[in-house]
């Protein structure tokens, strides 16, 4: 439920179209719908412009499948599955066939219903990675954006072993309204993209590293410790987190159509 579909089921009460009872039995499952396993928020794309997703590690297939049930039933926006294993995905599809798989090594996204992207939706958003082992996170990051009609930049492998790599290519950060930077080792990819552009900067340390990156401790550590000013910092190898901290920041600007409804 999305200010949209609020409009359009007052709208049909009031022409007659909607029965007061129908339009009661719709809204008495708006805030959630309780599963009996779950509680499925049908708040929240209403409270904050995008809906609930669906984090798959630690939850028995069919409770996946039966919760992207629930939410493409009583929402028209996108809908999202996120470090879903084979099995989940697999129990997924069955019920909802439509979806679109993103794999990963981490687990798969699933995308239902992707808001195409326009030349007049927001973004564009740049996500840059400092190396191949980085894709994974990025892929989950880029999935999530793409769902909700984000325009995304992609930029790999520009680490700061090679910064050459990424000179040759800043006019690809020329206009973009954010900027997601993925990576693992040490992290200064993310101090660099800071220091360059006067966009958001949201970086994603990675697990990507040897012994003394500590399974991406020193990134998230180096991140948060950065010289760049402004540069905001998730968890590791939290892809997903990235692209809904975005996500808020293009929400609450006016230009933001499609993800906010106008009145």
């Amino acid at each position: 439920m999305d200010e949209t579909a609020l409009r359009r089921l007052l709208d049909e009460v009031a022409a007659g179209t909607t029965t007061a009872d129908d339009a009661v039995a719709h809204l008495r499952r708006l805030p959630f719908a309780d599963l009996g396993f779950a509680r499925v928020d049908h708040h929240r794309r209403l409270r904050q412009g995008f809906g609930e997703a669906v984090y798959g590690p630690g939850k028995a297939p069919e409770h996946c499948a039966a919760v992207v049930v629930e939410l493409l039933a009583r929402s028209d926006g996108p809908v999202v599955l996120t470090r879903a294993d084979d099995a989940q995905v697999n129990a997924c599809l069955t019920v909802a066939a439509d979806g679109v798989c993103h794999g990963g090594p981490g687990g798969s996204t699933v995308v239902w219903r992707a808001v195409e992207a326009t030349g007049d939706g927001p973004g564009p958003v740049a996500v840059l990675t400092a190396g191949t082992a980085d894709l994974p996170v990025a892929d989950e990051c880029c999935a999530v954006l793409g769902a909700h009609g984000v325009t995304v930049r992609r930029l790999h492998d520009v680490g700061v072993a090679g910064l050459h790599r990424l000179l040759a290519s800043l006019h690809e950060l020329e206009g973009i309204r954010a900027a997601i930077v993925v990576a693992g080792m040490e992290g200064a990819l993310a101090s660099v993209i800071g220091g360059l552009v006067a966009a958001p900067v949201v970086a994603v340390p990675t697990s990507v590293g040897y012994g003394a990156g500590l399974q991406g401790v020193t990134a998230l550590l180096a991140m948060l410790s950065s010289c760049a000013s402004g540069v905001t910092v998730v968890g590791i190898d939290n892809g997903f987190g990235a692209a809904s901290a975005v996500l808020r920041l293009l929400v609450s600007e006016p230009a933001a159509s499609g993800l906010r409804a106008e009145g």
